[in-house]
């Protein structure tokens, strides 16, 4: 395929980051976070009352568990240290109302857990589904300009992150403001001087995060550079390993591997080691300011007649109020990961598709002869470099054209734009005298059997994947398809026949046998018009004489296009095609072209192919 003239997409998939130590890993930064923002809350409006409910509750878990140390200190009010009397019936409404409290909160907290996951998930199913759906209705161009591992790093892990990620850093970021808001409230409302002791932590717990993350940053930036190298590195050795065997490269490929994991460790090393002293770093600073308040409060209680029960609750805001700073610190890099994430997955979805059907368009009638018109076309998959000019030609119906020239000369493009992979740039391409154009697209591709030099299968038996092509076809007729393409040869040897299970990645099948797998599959079809490009490409000379005696059964009712680079398979098409450049510069049959002496006979020559055309 011509896709060379193609401009790629070098975007980097964007993985999901968790808190912890990864809070500091260098994140995606989202392009148009308010737009994003605006586009991720409409999303979760699907799920308005559920969302809705998992606030609510979430706010309430947190006023609990604000609330709690409040009550805590109450109760030990109940004691008078001046007299010695403890208050019984006050005490025990107060662990009355602790312990309901506890109760409540762990009822509403694994409430709120369940539901905020049930909608994650719900989530999570639509948006793939959405984004799956939109991946049908893409044009070709949108696959041929993306590398395929980002289109699927999106529909997974990006569509995960808006879903978990975001929700869970929501309810997160709306349990830290209320608590730390409550907590703030509650204790101005026992002590000022208390307070202020207590909010020494707050600059302290701010000036910790920043620190750590400006010296941690440097060395996570170093450890996913060095993490990527070396998978492309083990990526690359795995799928070259004969190769490499071959040129003797072992003992380079291990040195290369080594520097790149020596660095990876060093980074990963210095990066945990400064991540790993926020939580240390953390408790002493809770631990300092529960020492201040502790010495403070006694001093307070002691002199100025506070109540031993503030004093208590002050020790437990103390130990809380610094968790919202440090949770809202920790989530920051990843929402923002996740934004990024979320920009991608809208930018998909936001692709535009394929042109859709033209108002008055026709399906294609049963009676398609067959016949084929490209009508001055021009077209380029870039609009200031344009890779076919002015080809004309004409089929008739039943007649076999053959398309042959250097790689990129357009060979490819041509098939493309006859099924409306692509739409030309002007001129017209006309099947039976219509524009293809004026056809229903999803009608039209059903008149072309095809098959490509890439053989695509899918995970499945064999039977499947040769009924693939035709749905309703039943077992007879697949194998029949098979026997006329030589399948059935090689299929009945194996253990379980034509039951045997494969996928598109399996390495018990050759090359030459998925392509035998593939002109079955386009022998089931029986559409009108066959395309075959480079058919027989990965087959021996054994099987490549079966095969072409079979296509040439298999022509012999339909119009057939054939591209090839072995000229030996093609010298008995009606018509052959000489591409150079994207133009047309030879056309005629083999003995025709022969006898010009132009450019299809050094091709000819060079491959060793004789004027005789029997």
């Amino acid at each position: 395929m011509d896709t060379r003239q193609l401009q790629r997409d070098t975007s980097l998939p964007t993985f999901r980051r968790g808190l912890g130590a990864n809070r500091f890993r260098p994140a995606e930064r989202p392009r148009d976070t308010k737009r994003t923002v605006r586009r991720i809350i409409k999303v979760y409006m699907r799920q308005k009352i559920a969302l809705f409910l998992a606030v609510l509750l979430t706010s309430a878990t947190s006023a609990i568990s604000v609330s709690i140390p409040y009550f805590v200190g109450k109760a030990y009010n109940a004691f008078d240290i001046v007299t010695g009397k403890l208050d019984h019936p006050l005490l025990f409404r107060f662990l009355l109302i602790i312990g309901l409290l506890y109760l409540s909160n762990w009822i509403i907290n694994t409430t709120e857990g369940v539901l905020m996951l049930r909608v994650s998930q719900l989530l999570v199913r639509t948006l793939r589904k959405e984004f799956f759906d939109k991946l049908q209705k893409l044009p070709l161009k949108f696959y041929d300009t993306r590398p395929h591992g980002d289109t699927m790093s999106r529909v997974t892990n990006d569509v995960e992150s808006i879903s978990s990620t975001i929700a869970q850093a929501t309810t997160q970021f709306i349990s830290s403001i209320i608590t730390f808001t409550g907590s703030l409230v509650l204790m101005l409302s026992l002590s000022v001087p208390l307070t202020a002791v207590t909010l020494i932590c707050v600059p302290l717990i701010i000036g910790l995060t920043v620190f750590i993350a400006k010296n941690s940053r440097p060395h996570f930036i170093g450890q996913s550079r060095n993490l990527g190298a070396l998978s492309g590195l083990i990526e690359e050795t795995i799928m070259g390993m004969r190769t490499v065997k071959a040129f003797g490269q072992k003992r380079r490929i291990l040195s290369e591997f080594s520097e790149i994991n020596a660095d990876l460790t060093r980074d990963s090393y210095m990066a945990q080691v400064w991540s790993g002293l926020m939580m240390p770093m953390f408790n002493v600073i809770n631990n300092l300011t529960f020492t201040l308040v502790a010495l403070t409060g006694g001093l307070l209680a002691a002199g100025n007649g506070l109540p031993v029960g503030t004093v208590v609750s002050f020790l437990n805001y103390s130990k809380q109020i610094g968790r919202p700073l440090n949770n809202v610190a920790g989530m920051f890099n990843t929402v923002l990961s996740a934004l990024a994430g979320a920009e991608r997955v809208f930018e998909v979805m936001d692709t535009e598709e394929e042109a859709p059907d033209r108002e008055n368009a026709v399906e294609p009638g049963p009676s398609i002869s067959g016949e084929v018109e490209f009508d001055h076309v021009t077209f380029g998959y870039t609009p200031d470099n344009p890779v076919l000019h002015d080809i004309c030609f004409k089929v008739g119906p039943g007649q076999t054209i053959a398309l042959v020239g250097e790689t990129g000369s357009g060979k490819t493009t041509i098939v493309n734009l006859l099924t409306r992979f692509y739409d030309v740039d002007s001129g017209s391409v006309k099947v039976d005298g219509i524009d293809v154009r004026d056809y229903k697209r999803d009608s039209l591709r059903r008149l072309f059997s095809v098959v490509l030099q890439d053989t695509c299968l899918f995970s499945g038996t064999i039977m499947d994947n040769i009924r693939y092509s035709r749905v309703t076809a039943t077992d007879d007729e697949v194998v029949a398809a098979a026997r006329m393409a030589h399948a059935d040869e090689f299929i009945t040897r194996l253990p379980d026949g034509y039951g045997t299970f494969i996928s598109g990645s399996t390495d018990t099948l050759s090359e030459g046998q998925k392509q035998l797998l593939a002109i079955a599959r386009a022998v089931l079809s029986g559409s009108p018009i066959l395309i075959l490009d480079e058919a027989t490409s990965s087959v021996d000379t054994k099987t490549e004489k079966d095969i072409q005696r079979a296509l040439t059964r298999l022509m012999e009712r339909r119009t057939s296009f054939l591209i090839a680079h072995r000229l030996s398979t093609i010298r008995d098409a009606d018509v052959i095609l000489v591409i150079k450049d994207g133009r047309i510069v030879e056309r005629g049959s083999h003995a025709e072209l022969m006898a010009k002496r132009g450019l299809y006979y050094s091709m000819a020559k060079s491959q060793g192919v004789t004027e005789d055309s029997a």
